[in-house]
């Protein structure tokens, strides 16, 4: 799926410290105030800011968090145990700090072994953003305005292969799961793109995992944008042109109940694909691509000014070259 932009990039440090430390008796002056020091440690790498707390266990403590490029505060909880009343007083008045500072966003990461916290901090007014498996994304917004923290994601990823050998035969498969379950449908092998992977590489591994052909990424030839589809998700589905490099099919057990070799004349003439609009479509761009009336898109290999990672452009060569 796609991680919505401007998502604040998280790093958790392995540090652990404990969590209530008294320190030392305060002079006998302040004994009799019956006030004492609570310093309370938590977060990777995070420092505390220690102030005082009274004998009735309300709590003048703030949570340190590291602010990000929006105006924000990230706040990242380490895995060891917090008391959920102190963790409540805690945001309490960090909040009021916060607000104080004039931050916006708050972002607190939660791991699962601190599950217990989520309570506190809803009543508080944070509520959830995203999940993962280890850990709960919660946020609040401060300013008396309208949010304008990014939502989650908000789209699937998925990718067709259009794999077709010098015979015209388009490589397809019949799924043992999912709705053609049984139908007796041969479509493209399909797939959903992994977190961090490029579509071309998806497009490679799942034509691989799913028929055991070896393939070379080509271009993308069209894409589909839908809504609602996936636990009320959007969903992109890529339909992508693959050379093979090899021909012996070994279908996936698990997920494949059949995989061949088909004239593509044969492909398009199933009633499924003819009463498909979609598929219909497609056809009719692989056709087009097959006798050499369509250009799709290509990657190029690109890098950014705010990133020194390497990604993908996909873009139609044949157009930006020509005269």
């Amino acid at each position: 799926m796609i991680r919505s932009l401007s998502k604040p990039h998280l790093r958790c440090s392995t540090a652990r410290r404990s969590h209530f430390s008294k320190r030392p008796s305060l002079p006998s002056k302040s004994l009799s105030t019956g006030v004492s020091r609570i310093t309370v440690r938590f977060g990777s790498g995070f420092g505390t800011r220690s102030m005082s707390t009274s004998s009735s266990r309300s709590v003048d403590q703030l949570l340190s968090g590291k602010n990000d490029d929006h105006g924000g505060v990230i706040v990242e909880m380490s895995t060891e145990p917090v008391d959920a009343v102190v963790y409540g007083s805690l945001l309490r008045a960090s909040i009021l700090h916060w607000r104080q500072e004039g931050k916006k966003g708050v972002w607190i990461k939660v791991p699962i072994e601190l599950v217990s916290l989520v309570e506190p901090a809803v009543k508080e007014g944070f509520y959830f953003h995203h999940a993962e498996p280890k850990y709960l994304m919660l946020v609040y917004w401060i300013p008396e305005t309208p949010s304008t923290i990014p939502v989650n994601a908000t789209h699937r990823v998925g990718i067709g292969g259009f794999v077709m050998n010098e015979k015209k035969e388009v490589l397809v498969v019949q799924e043992k799961n999912g709705i053609l379950r049984g139908t007796g449908v041969w479509k493209f092998p399909t797939g959903v793109v992994e977190e961090g992977e490029d579509i071309c590489d998806a497009a490679v591994r799942e034509v691989k995992e799913e028929t055991g052909i070896d393939t070379k990424f080509v271009e993308i030839l069209a894409f589909r944008q839908s809504h609602k589809s996936f636990f009320e998700k959007s969903d992109l589905f890529f339909v992508c042109l693959l050379q093979p490099l090899s021909f012996n099919i070994q279908p996936q057990e698990s997920e494949i109940e059949a995989a061949q070799w088909m004239p593509f004349e044969e492909y398009t003439a199933q009633q499924f694909v003819q009463k498909n609009e979609v598929l219909k479509y497609i056809s009719d761009v692989c056709l087009s691509k097959r006798e050499g009336k369509y250009s799709g898109f290509s990657p190029v290999p690109t890098s950014g000014s705010f990133s020194t990672t390497e990604s993908y452009m996909y873009l139609n060569r044949h157009c930006l070259n020509s005269p």
